[in-house]
């Protein structure tokens, strides 16, 4: 009898010790990013419609820059022995044939060729400007981003915070912790996914200026050897 009162304290005891364990809850990386309430989901979409539209404007421009490095290698020795040989026409085919930034500037200076070498020179400033300008369509808005999304963020952590010291104040000094985490959730995720925001957007316009200066010089070296080739045809 006694073995057996033992043996049910001990299982007894055992239940009481399997209860008083604690049971790890997990929380995904969804119920993480939607767990900040209302005004934290609605700062966490505007954050990802900010980071897609990065995504999009990053990709977008890398492949119209990719498109206007894009010359065949002896363009220039084809446009040049062209006008020394006095085919015009041939050169005029020959850039309307390629659709680089670089083709477009030359068919410029050769559509002035007779006229004084100043007026040259200002039609294919004036043409590459409208080039840059296309080439540039849409960076501001990324590099607008780039600021933008971390001070979203920043914001959604004000919010966080407002609302976990509004709990505080209004449970009259008595409050779990527990209490506090939509706040508290709201004030870190949309911090953190403030930030990624931000350098993916920073990361993006800086390599697509360094990209677009490559192209820039480019054009600047096509057009000095077209105006070089102006001043002594022969």
């Amino acid at each position: 009898m006694s073995i057996l009162l033992q043996t049910d304290s001990l299982s007894v005891a055992q239940q009481t010790m399997a209860d008083a364990v604690p049971v790890e809850k997990t929380l995904s990386i969804i119920e993480l990013l939607t767990s900040g309430g209302l005004g934290g989901q609605l700062i966490m979409i505007s954050l990802f419609l900010m980071f897609f539209v990065a995504l999009y404007l990053y990709f977008e421009r890398l492949m119209a820059i990719k498109n206007a490095t894009q010359i065949d290698a002896n363009f220039m020795n084809q446009i040049r022995d062209n006008i020394r040989n006095g085919r015009i026409d041939n050169a005029k085919m020959l850039c309307a044939h390629s659709t680089s930034p670089v083709a477009r500037l030359i068919e410029k200076g050769i559509s002035r060729i007779g006229k004084p070498l100043n007026d040259i020179n200002t039609a294919i400033e004036n043409a590459g400007k409208l080039e840059i300008y296309k080439l540039e369509k849409n960076v501001s808005m990324l590099a607008t981003i780039s600021g933008a999304g971390p001070m979203t963020g920043f914001l959604g952590t004000v919010l966080g915070m407002i609302l976990a010291f509004h709990k505080m104040a209004s449970s009259g000094g008595q409050i779990e912790v527990g209490a506090l985490s939509e706040g508290i959730y709201t004030a870190m995720t949309t911090t953190v996914v403030g930030l990624v925001v931000g350098i993916v957007s920073y990361v993006g316009y800086n390599h697509l200026v360094v990209k677009t200066d490559k192209v820039v010089h480019m054009m600047e070296a096509n057009a000095i050897d077209f105006l070089d080739l102006l001043n002594d045809p022969a």
